[in-house]
């Protein structure tokens, strides 16, 4: 939350008056904080002793969630560079929630400023409103105990906001479950067993004991029906219902018939009525998973038992009470409801709502003893009888379920339902699992455990391979380089740049995808076996990595650019952004770090993983010591691109020989190339598929828009890249120099920039053409049109006073379009026109249009030979 606090921002808590006391008597529980002096009632000592008004409205966010029912305790409250406005970070289970505790602190911290007190009534009502978005947001029982189970494994999960589906893992190493159906659930299983006649059918004809019944459609079948079943007493059923709706058991007279038709007809689609012989003996509910039984409930009918002093309405509000009792399934037991089927079962027994039990009476409330319906369950797993268990599981597999509920009638579930006059009633697909997580009585059973074994037995991974690529300059080009390189394996790879989310060959959503729901997208794709992933500044400050670890992390660089936005204003700060990218590897994966940046380099310090370096300087000191223990490296050596590990080195392929490199001729793309085959390497990918993709991969418009893409056009080269900051207009200056005819930029800088970056542009083009074509973005981004015109202008002239040139000439023309073609129209013989636009796409088109000759050895734009200098030793570049 970012938080002005205005008139407050140099009043701490000491200096308002009654607001100690205003705060503890809203919130007493706050005692149980505590914060830094790490002892109960730490924070409020702080709050008395004085404290910001940020980190106040920081604990009482947690406290409400807490008083809601939801264990959240984590909490930062820091001021940004702007005085008065702080960033408070707490912990929450549900976004909703955690937005509405956020709004709701702040509410209760002013009114205690302004008032001294924060209404009693106010403080109920926040409270509820955060428990009715929590039971909003909630899973649901059955879900949520995969859920947890699957945690506790390391298996990812999402939600995938359509139909209640959760997936678990990732990839192509996916299932996907909706509350207790699985992706293995048949749905001809699902099918039979909605089907309550021809579940009995079919059991029957497989010698399974099941009740003998019909189905009839029409009142005027009853009484027949009555007969075929041999009389009283009967139970009556909607042929298609679930969770015990429409269910009237023990029928033993017309009259009750008679009713429990009109019951069991509304609460069926079809009006079809089960009507079958009742059978004495207590419900269980058997739960099968993957064939095999995993936990058995008995199932009590919601009932109360008497005292002797208090009413039966009396015993059933007291029932309610329970803090386990809740509203439909979202606790452990539900709500016992005072409707026409309850009183009329009071009645039945011979009492009335007024009645006083005697003590140690039972008075039921409900016929059937589902747990939706106030019901309770006792766990009696370890008393089934062999003979029972093995009768369950053939019934599961005879209906066709991976995840089966089957509810028996048996007078005791110890010995054979032969024996026992037992029956299977009825098999039911997506059974609850509540009763048997959290029966009312006896051992909780790890059911999720059995279900995840299910889905991801031993030796299957849940997982795919994660590499994520982050760093101010390069990432997306080494993105595409590193999937280029992995689709030599043969493996289906998904990756995300800013310029499109991919899978394989195909694009699948253009724009600049590098946050987490792009990342997401890949890693929710069931045809993806490895994902690549973009990782920018903006989307880790919004949303996080959009994943939870990765089996690589690669650090190209860090510089300044982008400063000034979401409170990160110096390198220093943009380098701990960047290292959430490092410290999200696995322990046994691989950091790939760049050597050659400080801020980079000492990432390695706040990471768990295995280390990498790369570094275009092979004797650079931290590269030397890190290969001399036995650690991995890439270094360029020799004019090679070479692997290091201890003393021994593998030169993967010569730069002259890469075409990312253009002719060796580009050193930051000689970078760009090392880490990713060092990633690759690192990942297990074998050298003869990171040659063939070095080989293979060209910048070109196609493969990498905007990255150093070189346009023959005749008498000319144009050059197209995205250098929008001093990092990468320095990188590129080591490609331009090199270049023997005139140099001529079209320049500029998305408008967001800081006014001395524009400068540092303005001077950087200076020392890098010999004409300059200053234009600006469509898009000024807040800016007035020509404000970072002027600024670039002053860096060029600033330069050009220290050090006269003659040669040097710069010119304004702030549309791009016009700017562009204004600018190749002008091209000398043998010169370079580069460009660095804000729309690559639009940049190429225009280039296309003027039909450019393709001589490179790919018969691909944007890697035609030029007249570089070739004067330079490898050393030196």
């Amino acid at each position: 939350m970012r938080l002005d606090l205005e008139d407050l921002v140099e009043r701490y808590s000491c200096d308002i008056p009654g607001f100690y006391e205003g705060l503890t008597s809203a919130l007493p529980s706050l005692v149980e904080h505590h914060c830094s002096p790490g002892v109960r009632g730490g924070f409020l000592s702080r709050v008395q002793r004085g404290t910001l008004m940020g980190h106040i409205i920081e604990h009482v966010a947690l406290e409400l969630q807490n008083l809601a029912g939801m264990s959240v305790g984590f909490g930062r409250t820091r001021e940004t560079a702007t005085p008065g406005i702080f960033q408070v970070v707490y912990e929450y289970q549900s976004e909703q929630v955690g937005r509405y505790a956020g709004r709701a602190a702040v509410r209760l911290c002013q009114s205690i400023v302004e008032n001294g007190t924060y209404g009693e009534e106010e403080l109920n009502q926040d409270i509820e409103d955060l428990k009715e978005l929590k039971a909003q947001a909630a899973l649901g029982p059955s879900t949520d105990a995969i859920v947890s189970e699957a945690e506790a494994r390391g298996i990812p999960w999402l939600e995938l906001k359509t139909r209640f589906m959760i997936q678990l893992g990732y990839g192509v190493n996916q299932k996907r479950i909706q509350a207790t159906l699985s992706g293995h659930t048949s749905i001809l299983g699902v099918e039979l067993a909605c089907d309550k006649e021809g579940t009995k059918q079919i059991l029957r004809n497989a010698g399974i004991p099941v009740p003998r019944g019909t189905v009839i459609r029409y009142f005027d079948e009853l009484k027949d029906s009555v007969d075929f079943v041999g009389g009283y007493p009967i139970a009556m059923k909607p042929l298609d219902g679930n969770h015990g709706r429409g269910i009237t058991l023990d029928i033993t007279r017309w009259e009750t018939a008679e009713q429990a038709y009109d019951v069991a007809s509304t609460a069926s689609k079809t009006r079809s009525v089960i009507v079958e012989r009742f059978y004495q003996g207590r419900d269980f509910r058997v739960l099968v998973v993957n064939g095999k039984v995993v936990a058995v409930s008995e199932r009590v009918p919601g009932h109360v038992v008497g005292d002797g002093r208090f009413t039966i309405q009396e015993l059933i509000e007291e029932t309610n009470r329970d803090s386990r009792r809740g509203d439909g399934h979202d606790n452990v037991l539900t709500r016992i409801e005072i409707d026409q089927t309850a009183l009329s079962m009071i009645a039945e027994q011979g009492y009335g709502l007024d009645s006083v039990l005697p003590e140690g009476e039972r008075c039921f409330l409900r016929a059937t003893a589902n747990l939706s319906t106030g019901g309770s369950a006792i766990d009696r797993t370890d008393e089934v009888h062999p003979e029972n268990i093995w009768l369950f599981s053939r019934v599961a597999k005879i209906i066709g379920l991976d995840i089966a509920g089957i509810d028996v009638v048996s007078p005791d579930i110890s010995r054979p339902l032969r024996e026992v006059d037992g029956v299977i009633v009825e098999v039911n697909a997506a059974p609850g699992f509540r009763m048997h997580v959290a029966p009312s009585e006896g051992l909780p059973r790890n059911v999720a455990g059995a279900v995840m074994d299910m889905l991801f037995p031993t030796g299957q991974l849940s997982r795919i391979p994660i590499l994520a690529v982050t760093g101010t300059n390069g990432k997306t080009t080494t993105t595409r380089l590193l999937a280029h390189i992995v689709k030599e394996t043969g493996s289906m790879v998904g990756y995300t740049t800013t310029d499109g989310t991919y899978i394989g060959d195909y694009l699948v959503e253009a724009g600049d995808n590098t946050g987490p729901q792009s990342a997401q997208l890949i890693l929710c794709d069931p045809t993806v076996e490895i994902a690549v992933l973009e990782a920018a500044r903006g989307g880790i400050l919004r949303s996080g990595l959009g994943f939870d670890t990765c089996d690589v992390g690669i650090v190209l660089n860090v510089s300044a650019d982008h400063l000034g936005l979401g409170d990160i204003d110096t390198v220093e700060q943009l380098a701990k952004v960047k290292s959430v990218v490092a410290e999200s590897v696995i322990p046994k994966g691989y950091v790939v770090l760049n050597a050659d940046d400080p801020l980079v380099a000492e990432m390695a310090e706040r990471t768990k993983a295995q280390v990498a370096y790369f570094s275009m300087n092979p004797e650079n000191e931290t590269v030397l010591k890190h290969t001399a223990a036995g650690g991995l490296a890439a270094v360029y050596e020799n004019g090679y691109l070479s692997i290091l590990k201890g003393d021994w080195t593998l030169r993967i392929e010569q730069a002259i020989n890469v075409p990312l490199t253009m002719e060796g001729k580009a050193p930051f793309m000689i970078a760009n190339a090392l880490a990713a085959c060092l990633a690759a390497f690192a990942q297990g990918i074998k050298i003869e598929h990171i040659q063939q993709g070095l080989s293979t991969f060209v910048a070109s418009a196609s493969q990498t828009p905007g990255r150093m893409n070189l346009f023959n056009m005749g008498k000319s080269h144009a050059l197209i890249d995205y250098a929008h900051n001093p990092a990468s207009y320095e990188a590129l200056a080591g490609f331009v120099r090199n270049w023997q005819g005139v140099r001529i930029g079209v320049v500029g800088g998305p408008g967001d920039r800081r006014d001395e970056d524009f400068v540092t542009l303005g001077k950087l083009a200076a020392e890098m053409f010999d004409q300059i074509v200053i234009k600006e973005d469509d898009d000024t981004r807040g800016r007035e049109r020509g404000n970072a015109a002027d600024l670039i202008r002053e860096g060029i002239e600033q330069v050009l006073s220290r050090v006269p040139d003659p040669r040097v000439s710069y010119e304004t023309i702030l549309n791009e379009t016009e700017a562009i073609e204004t600018t190749l129209d002008r091209a000398p013989e043998g010169g370079l026109v580069v460009i660095l636009p804000e729309s690559v796409t639009r940049a190429i088109s225009l280039i296309e249009a003027r039909n450019p000759i393709s001589d490179s050895p790919t018969g691909q734009n944007g890697t035609a030979s030029a007249p570089y200098s070739t004067n330079l030793k490898p050393s030196q570049v």
